[in-house]
């Protein structure tokens, strides 16, 4: 009879010993999340524009909180003496971008052997782009008398634009990406001149 008495209160201790580890699994999980997305790298920032970059993003000084934010976000990589990396989220207005509106993105060529900006779906994957086409880059861009290039995001094409569809409802991303920047650009990504984000019309 004892043992029959005792068994039922060892399984509730069993039961709330393991409702609080998940619990604190769950917790620790969820703040090292928000770390990596909203806090950790905060003071390695360089916001030009609306494009953001860090001067910690493929650098030998890169903290575990950095290395960790460029394992999530995919797109950066590589050291920065091979390549400087900035993301917008937002344009020039500060409203978040979207997959459903145009934009016009437009500024002078970057000082890189090379550059690309590409569009992303906010979960940074490629958008199911019915032209193939996924990024404009140094190779594609036309520039104009000024030397700056021009390109147009959102549903449909416009006639003489280069265009980058981002079909679907969601959150947009642009990635530029300037491989073997100048000196400059390596030493401090602030000094970049930022390629402009300007939304086009009403936003459906």
């Amino acid at each position: 009879m004892a043992e029959q008495t005792h068994r039922p209160g060892r399984f509730k201790r069993l039961a709330i010993a393991s409702l609080l580890y998940l619990g604190a699994v769950a917790l620790g999980a969820g703040s090292a999340w928000w770390v990596l997305r909203h806090a950790a790298w905060a003071g390695s920032l360089v916001r030009v524009g609306p494009w953001t970059g860090s001067t910690l993003t493929g650098s030998t000084d890169a903290d575990m909180y950095t290395r960790a934010k460029v394992a999530l976000d995919g797109p950066m990589a590589l050291g920065r003496d091979e390549t400087v990396y900035y993301m917008a989220r937002h344009d020039d207005a500060g409203q978040p971008l979207r997959s459903a509106c145009s934009y016009r993105v437009e500024g002078l060529p970057p000082p890189a052997r090379w550059w690309s900006i590409t569009a992303y779906a906010d979960d940074l994957f490629l958008f199911d782009a019915p032209n193939r086409q996924y990024s404009l880059n140094d190779s594609t861009a036309r520039l104009d008398a000024s030397g700056r290039f021009a390109l147009v995001t959102g549903h449909k094409a416009m006639e003489g634009w280069h265009w980058l569809p981002t079909p679907g409802q969601r959150g947009l991303v642009l990635t530029l990406r300037l491989y073997n920047p100048g000196p400059d650009l390596q030493v401090a990504p602030e000094r970049l001149q930022p390629p402009s984000i300007k939304a086009i019309g009403a936003c459906p």
